[in-house]
């Protein structure tokens, strides 16, 4: 490429033609990576397996490969000898990775979430110190979007490095309602109503079946759980819906929710 710069500008400096080389090298490097952007896109939009989540890991990954294959090339235009960066980079391997050892463990758990997929683009995740809705994740960190909209990063080794609850992942939910009626009520006509709220309810599933019981006497009430079965993308409205059914219901049929209380005996000697 040198000697055809100098045939088309005769004269021209050598350290000059060095210069243009490399800018046209940088130059040609990230029109690679945009056409290489898009391509991904286009192929993650056709491969349906493939999901938004790791789209942008993709770009990064191929950015950074273009621009260190530029960097060398760039090198060997200067006259450095590549093959002796390679081994000061290998000797000095070791010490980077001390350095960076946080940084590159971030890398390994992107790459592990990546190939392991344990959710995708849009899931709402809850991990031990954060939750929310999967906005990206790239080499170094997840955002997530929490429900009041804020924006959260959350580093790769920290999601790798403990549970993960995808909320999103399956395609139904259990829906628990805990009520507490008074110890006088009748325990028969709480089960009678819940029944018919179950029933009434078009978004619960005929499967798995619905359940009502008995949960624990506790110290100031009887509490009766209600289970039921609904679509995941329907989990929370029904859960808003049941709440105030619940609670309407259960005035009308004339039980109530007592408040806790404690009963204190003085003895007088």
């Amino acid at each position: 490429m040198s000697d055809l710069l100098h045939f088309y500008v005769p004269g021209i400096h050598p350290m000059l033609s060095k210069i243009i080389i490399s800018m046209l090298v940088l130059a040609i490097a990230e029109v690679f990576v945009r056409i290489a952007g898009k391509t991904l896109e286009k192929l993650f939009d056709k491969i349906q397996k493939l999901d938004n989540t790791f789209l942008p890991l993709a770009k990064t990954i191929v950015r950074y490969a273009a621009f260190g294959a530029a960097l060398l090339a760039i090198l060997s235009v200067f006259g450095v000898d590549t093959t002796g960066i390679f081994a000061l980079l290998g000797a000095a391997g070791i010490a980077v990775g001390l350095a960076l050892k946080d940084t590159l463990s971030n890398i390994a758990a992107g790459l592990m979430l990546l190939f392991l997929h344990p959710f995708k683009f849009g899931d709402y995740i809850e991990a031990p110190s954060v939750s929310g809705k999967v906005k990206e994740l790239n080499l170094f960190m997840t955002e997530l979007e929490t429900p009041d909209g804020l924006n959260v990063t959350v580093p790769n080794s920290v999601l790798w490095g403990a549970p993960i609850k995808n909320h999103s992942h399956n395609p139904t939910r259990r829906l628990s309602i805990e009520v507490g009626i008074a110890y006088n009520d009748s325990v028969e006509t709480a089960f009678s109503v819940l029944k018919s709220i179950i029933e009434s309810e078009p978004r619960f599933l005929k499967y798995p079946e619905p359940q009502i019981f008995l949960k624990s006497l506790a110290s100031s009430s009887v509490i009766i759980e209600m289970r039921a079965w609904t679509n995941n993308a329907d989990f929370w409205d029904v859960q808003w819906d049941i709440n105030k059914k619940v609670k309407t219901e259960i005035e009308k049929a004339g039980l109530s929710f007592p408040f806790p209380q404690r009963d204190v005996h003085v003895f007088q000697k």
